[in-house]
């Protein structure tokens, strides 16, 4: 059989490689953080037919001879660079800007996706449209995140509960340095433990000859005192800093004056809280999910992890979207949105396929054009072999 008749059929396979790779990134153009992909082609081994001779005396040396036997796909290489930015407004939407990865969790095994689309399924957890569960740490009770920890699954309940107890009230205004004796005042705080339970912190002051006594008491323990002294002018200096109740609670009186003819003193904050209720979530720059709490506390609840690899062209497709690592890819790399290499996250945005219609219609035609040429070696080498069968009539 004719050389040419193999060739034309492995052009044929090649550019139908090349048509189902570029009808597959055309099918994705709206596939949120879809890579697109290109083909390359390769020639196959050719046939020696002359070797290469060294020139000799008075003859000079030839150079082989050798017919190519055909074309084949020697890869399909992905596109890894960055799609443009669809804003949804979705809080649990996500954006990669940079090389990272999301982590995700399907039936034990650990895949790596660019589509920030999550949800949050009956167990509160955040998953991808597949049933992926988000990757992460989640932080301890008082909102720090300990990365060096193993990744797990991100759950944000929606009774999640915090209470904030109170460790330091502060207090501003003015002491009438020019008050009589006995003057006192009396101010009230509410303040909390731990668990949220509100009790009644009280600071008493009395006028003496060098300035002010401050008595604190909240019924949790002995009263504290501590002296305050008057300069001339208008100055009130703690000589010790007064702690109040079982808890210690620091009264900050850094900010009180004792100027004469005002008395002005109020509690300016207190820095505890209640209980509140989890009513809504942000994210972070630096992939940190922060909650807000109907008491008004903002804490940190869980950290998104992200994944980079020396090689992403080498990790292999795992359908949904999704990338498993390969041999060449490279051991996956775990790190937080702001570190190097990785990039950073947008919440509320989606990061688009990155396909790009113009060169993929081109291609269309180049692949499109190439199957018809090869069919044309194909028709013409059946036409020669027809000549050679019509010698014996």
């Amino acid at each position: 059989m004719l050389r040419s008749l193999y060739s034309g059929i492995s052009g044929l396979r090649a550019h139908q490689t090349m048509l189902d790779v570029t009808g597959n990134n055309i099918a994705n153009v709206n596939t949120a953080g879809f890579k697109a992909s290109s083909t390359q082609f390769q020639d196959t081994l050719s046939q020696m037919t002359q070797g290469a001779s060294a020139p000799q005396g008075e003859t000079g040396g030839s150079n082989p001879a050798q017919i190519g036997l055909g074309v084949r796909v020697a890869g399909v290489s992905t596109n890894f660079a960055q799609g443009s930015s669809q804003s949804t407004g979705r809080a649990t939407d996500m954006m990669i800007s940079g090389d990272g990865f999301f982590v995700t969790s399907k039936g034990g095994q650990q895949l790596f996706t660019r589509a920030g689309s999550m949800t949050f399924d009956a167990a509160s957890q955040l998953v991808s449209p597949d049933g992926g569960i988000l990757q992460g740490w989640t932080a301890d009770p008082t909102g720090v995140v300990n990365q060096g920890n193993a990744i797990g699954d991100i759950t944000l309940n929606p009774n999640t509960m915090i209470a904030n107890a109170t460790n330091k009230v502060t207090l501003d205004g003015n002491l009438p340095s020019d008050a009589s004796m006995p003057t006192s005042l009396q101010r009230i705080v509410k303040v909390y433990d731990g668990a949220g339970t509100e009790r009644s912190l009280t600071l008493t002051f009395d006028k003496t000859l060098t300035g002010w006594d401050v008595t604190g008491n909240d019924d949790t323990a002995a009263a504290s005192t501590v002296s305050l002294r008057q300069d001339p002018n208008g100055v009130l200096t703690p000589l010790a800093a007064l702690k109040v109740g079982s808890s210690n609670v620091d009264i900050d009186l850094s900010k009180v004056s004792g100027y004469a003819s005002m008395s002005s003193l109020t509690v300016a904050s207190q820095n505890g809280s209640a209980a509140g209720k989890l009513e809504s979530f942000t994210l972070g720059n630096d992939g940190s999910l922060i909650g807000s709490f109907s008491n008004g506390t903002k804490q940190v609840l869980a950290k998104i992890a992200l994944a980079k690899f020396t090689n992403p062209a080498g990790l292999e497709k795992a359908g949904g979207s999704s990338y498993v690592a390969t041999a060449n890819s490279g051991n996956v790399q775990l790190g937080a949105a702001g570190d190097a290499g990785i990039g950073t996250l947008a919440g509320g945005s989606l990061e688009m396929s990155n396909v790009d219609l113009s060169q993929e219609f081109t291609n269309l035609i180049v692949a499109q054009r190439g199957f018809q040429a090869n069919a044309r070696i194909i028709t013409t080498s059946d036409e020669v072999l027809q000549e050679l069968g019509n010698l014996k009539r």
